[in-house]
Parts: C-alpha cells; sequence; structure tokens
C-alpha cells in the first residue's frame, strides 16, 4: 500500500505560492502522491499545474472535481493541459459531489447521478485518451476533439461508494478515491465490489485510494474531539453517513487515525490487508503533532 498526504487548502494572497512549498515538501519527504480537494477555495487542477510544475518525481492528485458544474469536454481539456504542466503526473479524480452543492446551490438536477456520470463519462473517457467523443445521452452530448499535445492518457478515478458506482469506476475508470469510509467497509463493500467488476469485465486490478484524517499523538481524545469539530459536517452528507452506518460508528472522529505509532501503523496495516491500495493522510493537527506525523508517515511511505 503506498502512503500519500492530502494537502489542505491555503488561504491569503500567497496561497499558491504556500501550496507549491507543500507539494515541493512532499516530494522531497519520499511521498509517491499529493492530492488536493475542490471545495470553495482554489481550482485544483489550476492549483496543482502551478503549484506541481517543476517538482519532479510525485503523483499529483485530484480528490475530486465535482462532474456537474463543467462539461465533460471541458474538464477533459483542462485536465489535458495540466498533466501537460506535470509532464504526464496528474491523477483526475472526479466525482458526483451531494445534492445540497449540485442541487441547493448550483441549480443543477441531481435526480439521475449514476445516469450523469455513466454519460458524463462517455464523452470525457476519449479525451483524456487522446481520442474523439461523439455521444449523445438523456443528461449532456459532447462531439468534439482535443487537439492538448499530451503524449499520453490522462488517469481517471471516480469517486464511488455504491454498488453502482463502483461498477462503473471498475468498468470504465482506474479505481476509486474515497473519503470518510472505514477498513470494515473497504474490506466488506468497496474492495470486493469494484475488484468482482473489474474481473468481470476481463479488466486489470483497481486501484482504492482511501484518504481519512490521520494525527500520530500522546494526546488522542483531544485528535479526536479535533476532528470531530473540523470534519463534522461530513457525518450529515448521505454518501459519507451511509458509509459510516457500514462501518458502525457514530460520526467521522471514529474514522480518524488516530493514535501513537503503533496504533497508527496498525491501522494502516489493516486498510491495506482490506484491500486499500493508496492511503492518502489529511494531516489536520497542528504544531507538535503535525511534525510527529509527518516524521511517522515518511518512514511508513518508505516500508
Amino acid at each position: 500500500m503506498r502512503v500519500g498526504v492530502l494537502l489542505n487548502e491555503r488561504d491569503g494572497a500567497d496561497a499558491l505560492g504556500r501550496l507549491a512549498d507543500d507539494v515541493r515538501r512532499a516530494a522531497d519527504d519520499g511521498f509517491p502522491s499529493a492530492w488536493i480537494s475542490q471545495i470553495f477555495g482554489v481550482d485544483a487542477l489550476t492549483a496543482l499545474a502551478v503549484a506541481g510544475r517543476g517538482v519532479p518525481g510525485i503523483e499529483l492528485g485530484t480528490a475530486v472535481v465535482p462532474t456537474y458544474p463543467r462539461h465533460p469536454a471541458v474538464l477533459a481539456q483542462q485536465a489535458r493541459t495540466v498533466a501537460l504542466a506535470l509532464e504526464g503526473r496528474l491523477t483526475l479524480g472526479i466525482g458526483l459531489s451531494h445534492k445540497i452543492v449540485i442541487e441547493d446551490m448550483y441549480g443543477y438536477d441531481y435526480g439521475r447521478p449514476v445516469r450523469h456520470m455513466d454519460e458524463y463519462l462517455s464523452v470525457l473517457l476519449p479525451l483524456l485518451n487522446g481520442e474523439n467523443a461523439s455521444f449523445k445521452g438523456e443528461t449532456l452530448q459532447g462531439n468534439v476533439g482535443l487537439s492538448v499535445p499530451n503524449e499520453g492518457r490522462v488517469p481517471l478515478l471516480l469517486a464511488a461508494l455504491g454498488p453502482k458506482m463502483l461498477k462503473l469506476a471498475a468498468e470504465r475508470a482506474d479505481g476509486t478515491v474515497l473519503w470518510m469510509t472505514g477498513p470494515v467497509t473497504v474490506r466488506d463493500h468497496i474492495a470486493p465490489t469494484i475488484t468482482a467488476a473489474a474481473k468481470a469485465a476481463g479488466r486489470g486490478e483497481p486501484r482504492v485510494v482511501c484518504a481519512l484524517p490521520t494525527c500520530v499523538t500522546s494526546d488522542p481524545e483531544r485528535a479526536r474531539e479535533q476532528a470531530a469539530q473540523t470534519f463534522e459536517m461530513y457525518g450529515f452528507l448521505p454518501s459519507y453517513r451511509a458509509m459510516m452506518d457500514r462501518e458502525g460508528v457514530e460520526g467521522p472522529a471514529d474514522l480518524a487515525v488516530v493514535g501513537d505509532e503503533d496504533t497508527v501503523q496498525a491501522k494502516l496495516d489493516e486498510l491495506a490487508e482490506a484491500g486499500v491500495t493508496d492511503f492518502v493522510a489529511a494531516e489536520f493537527m497542528p504544531g507538535d503533532d503535525r511534525r510527529r506525523t509527518r516524521e511517522f508517515l515518511k518512514v511508513a511511505t518508505a516500508r
């Protein structure tokens, strides 16, 4: 299991410069990958193009870009441009987001999310692969080719939690990228579902990228209290709530990978045994705990 890091969103006028420092440090610390979320701050893809250019040897990924607000051809063009800037080190993670964002904030119809994603991929994938797209569906269409001079395809991960979305991720993408999903759920639901679907489709082993809040600390109670506060909203979003119910936990704090070095290592081992191929640590505590966490992760990624 590879161990990467989730980059924290930066604010202020020097946000991109500080993010570039974070990418450089992640690469210098030996991490094989670094990821950034698309929320309401800087645009994730643009930020990676700026912050990651000139930092060799590290995969940079989005976790994840919502599909609805961007036509698949436009997203493909942007992703291929970013991949060009990063010399082929981009992995594009996409997802449906949530009804409260897509419908209530943006005004798009969120009534058929699986149909939307299936049709979205019918335009996005050919373009990411350097081919022309020609598709007309019920929710969107696209007849376009791109001339971005990439040397190879852009790898794609799909945020997938339910069986239908996991099947799509297995059959059409390179795997799935998870958030707020614990080892029991990966072992009993995510990994077997996506692996069986990939095998049935004659495809190779899919990636299972799992991001979780992580802290190596001598005060796990304080860290869990902070996790409960920082990540509270995820306990109310239906897709994540369903995964927490599968896991048998009350909320995000119970999913946080927290404790001393031995405790955290045991949790990483459990995730690897469950079927996670890439663990992505979201370092959320400041000060000495942050430094201790990073030092542990540097050793973990070198194992």
